[in-house]
């Protein structure tokens, strides 16, 4: 489908003027009403075979008198990002749930509603997310222009309602939200009937920080910052993305050695966290000398970041209209010397592993997540692609990938050893763009994009980080402040996988069924 055909199809559709159209960038704003927001969203959903991909709210109340609402779908085949923009006066709060109908919406409609106080009239579901109830007062909304923070907040008397499963011989086992181990923080409420698990209900945000809050009235500098420590493994993807934001809010023209640099970051990240997992996996069904070789190759990997930004994690290599990792022939040779050592190691590994029957039997068929039950619940990413899900945006906004000889790796069975394959393939696949990316490098030229004045307006800037996409939505100022920084990790919504693919199967199969998906905590919980 191209996007006049899909532009027609909509008008014709929904009855609206061309007007309600307005593009910018890569996406699409269509102006809704509150009587038909709702019947907009589902058609999107269906036209485009898109989950909610973000859906937020902004205060405009200090200037028009509204909070306006964006529930963004994403067009693969359109190229395009297509939002449902609709206003809410101040003084009624209500809106049509969407997420009755779109279980991908749900979080965000119960993340609204915590954090703006909108209320999505009937939704399934609207207990808090973050704002626990036993230590948050009602009545106070985070991300609200006019927000002050409570006085005190604790001890309210209230407390989370659990889903409970009840009958003959169920039982219940909880599990965190503090565990054995340097992971974050979170809740694991497992019924068991017998050994086998029935239900396994999450419980997070034990680790918010309120990031979005953050970011307001920051400049594009002082927050780029923060954008790196929304969540420490992908602390390169997730400030790349918010760098394409404001150059887009900007209109800053980046370089080509930027992108080029900027991919390879991406991939760089890809490989030391993808086998930090596959060690993670063999550590969880004690196959120690595996993770060891795991470990020795994250750690080489995390050593040649630090040649090359002098941060282990990329911190600080990323800005708007710059990136700058290979900076010289001699760093490029560094750059294939390691990656080289890498590749052998790899294959050795994925050779012991694979031949372990011991190991093949801990991860063949066990944690399944269908792929159906991945597209209901918009699960993106790894997560996804092992279940048969094609979504990739290096595919649907290929930029600089187009050079380069990627491909979508993707499994069929969703269970444990379909995430490690996938992660064995994507880990051969970064090897070889990093490759051939690095042979297109001008050496000769100046590398970062001169410095732009940032000017008001509004960018969106998503990437494909290592656990899938990231995507940032930033409104700045006339000041160059941002007035409002909407975030989405793929943890946000993909951490509902977990719940879902542990069914049938025992609680000492949990530890590797979540190692292989291995959700963040702090960028679920931002």
């Amino acid at each position: 489908m191209k996007y006049l055909e899909f532009k027609i199809a909509v008008l014709e559709r929904t009855g609206l003027d061309e007007r309600a159209f307005r593009e910018s960038g890569s996406e699409i704003y269509i102006a809704a009403n509150l009587e038909n927001f709702h019947g907009i969203c589902l058609l999107l959903h269906s036209i485009l075979s898109s989950p909610v991909m973000l859906y937020f709210a902004e205060d405009n109340v200090k200037t028009s008198g509204v909070y306006t609402l964006r529930c963004g779908f994403l067009g693969k085949k359109i190229q395009r990002w297509v939002f449902v923009v609709v206003d809410i006066p101040k003084d009624n709060l209500n809106f049509p749930a969407i997420s009755k109908d779109i279980v991908s919406a749900q979080l965000f409609e119960r993340e609204i509603k915590e954090m703006f106080g909108l209320i999505p009239a009937g939704s399934p579901d609207v207990r808090r997310l973050r704002l626990h109830d036993e230590v948050w007062p009602d009545g106070y909304f985070p991300l609200r222009k006019e927000f002050v923070k409570p006085e005190k907040t604790n001890n309210t008397g209230k407390y989370y309602v659990f889903d409970r499963i009840e009958g003959e011989g169920v039982f219940e086992v909880p599990v965190g939200p503090v565990h054995a181990g340097i992971i974050g923080p979170g809740h694991f409420r497992f019924s068991v009937a017998g050994e086998p698990i029935i239900n396994l209900e999450l419980r997070l945000g034990f680790a918010h920080r309120g990031a979005e809050k953050l970011f307001e009235g920051k400049s594009a500098k002082e927050a780029q910052i923060f954008s790196e420590c929304i969540s420490g493994d992908a602390a390169f993807a997730h400030s790349l993305a918010f760098s394409l934001a404001v150059e887009q809010a900007a209109g800053i023209d980046v370089k080509e050695n930027v992108k080029i640099n900027r991919a390879i970051g991406l991939e760089l990240e890809r490989i030391y966290n993808h086998i930090n997992d596959i060690g993670g996996m063999a550590i969880d069904v004690a196959f120690s000398y595996s993770s060891t070789l795991a470990s020795i190759v994250k750690e080489n990997i995390l050593r040649l970041n630090e040649k090359l930004s002098k941060h282990r994690y990329l911190k600080g290599s990323n800005g708007v209209g710059q990136c700058a990792l290979i900076k010289d022939k001699e760093s490029r040779v560094c750059l294939l010397e390691v990656l080289s050592g890498a590749k052998t190691d790899i294959d050795l590994l994925k050779n012991i592993l694979f031949s372990s029957v011991s190991f093949m039997d801990k991860v063949d068929t066990t944690g399944t997540l269908h792929r159906k039950t991945a597209e209901d619940f918009g699960v993106t990413g790894l997560a996804g692609r092992a279940s048969g899900l094609e979504l990739d945006l290096r595919r649907v906004f290929p930029g600089i990938y187009e050079k380069t000889s990627f491909e979508i790796i993707r499994g069929d069975k969703g269970d444990v050893l379909s995430r490690l394959n996938v992660r064995f393939n994507e880990l051969a696949v970064a090897l070889r763009v990093i490759t051939e990316l690095s042979g297109q490098i001008n050496f000769s030229g100046k590398e970062d994009s001169p410095e732009a004045i940032i000017i008001s307006g509004t960018g969106l800037g998503a990437v494909e980080g290592w656990r899938g996409p990231i995507i940032y939505w930033v409104k700045i100022g006339k000041e160059g402040k941002i007035e409002r920084c909407k975030i989405v990790d793929a943890s946000f919504n993909n951490w509902q996988a977990l719940s879902c693919c542990v069914h049938g199967n025992i609680i000492p199969d949990f530890p590797v069924c979540n190692k292989s998906f291995d959700f963040s905590y702090s960028g679920g919980d931002l």
